[in-house]
């Protein structure tokens, strides 16, 4: 008997050899499919950032272009004041203010405008203490004097103002 089960696991083997070849062959190539599908997805990605990169480096240039040509208004205004120095000093100066509000303006248009701090309570994210002077009509800790204003809303300062502080007076 066991001359004839021998035989017969013998001529299972090759059948199981054959299973298994056929089903590492298919394993195989599935694994082929997996590694292309993964190799596409890395490239994809990759070309994505760089896109990505490109069109960053598009859009910066783009606001620098728009900011830049929001002054240039600023800047004939001022070229016309030059141009008329030695004409009537009134005209001058009334065109360098109008010269500075529209500079104003333009800050403002971009989301940064002038800070109005005098009166206000002193706020170390939005203020930047030059100095302190005693004040018996304001409140210590309120802003008295604003050296240099400062621009932009209170959740994105461009440029702190610098103040002076009122302190108690002795």
């Amino acid at each position: 008997m066991s001359e004839q089960q021998t035989p017969e696991r013998n001529s299972d083997e090759p059948e199981a050899r054959e299973r298994e070849s056929g089903e590492l062959e298919k394993a195989r190539a599935r694994i082929g499919q997996l590694e292309d599908g993964w190799r596409r997805a890395a490239a994809e990605l990759d070309n994505f950032r760089k896109r990505c990169a490109k069109d960053l480096v598009r859009a910066r240039e783009q606001e620098r272009a728009r900011t830049a040509a929001g002054w240039l208004p600023v800047v004939d205004n001022l070229e016309l004041a030059l141009e008329h120095a030695s004409s009537d000093p009134e005209h001058i100066i009334e065109g360098v203010r109008a010269v500075h509000q529209q500079a104003l303006s333009i800050l403002a248009g971009l989301g940064f405008p002038r800070r109005e701090d005098a009166g206000k309570a002193f706020d170390p994210a939005l203020h930047e203490a030059v100095g302190t002077v005693a004040d018996k009509e304001l409140v210590p800790g309120t802003v008295a004097q604003v050296v240099r204003p400062g621009y932009g809303p209170d959740d994105e300062i461009l440029r702190p103002a610098a103040v002076v502080v009122a302190t108690r007076s002795d």
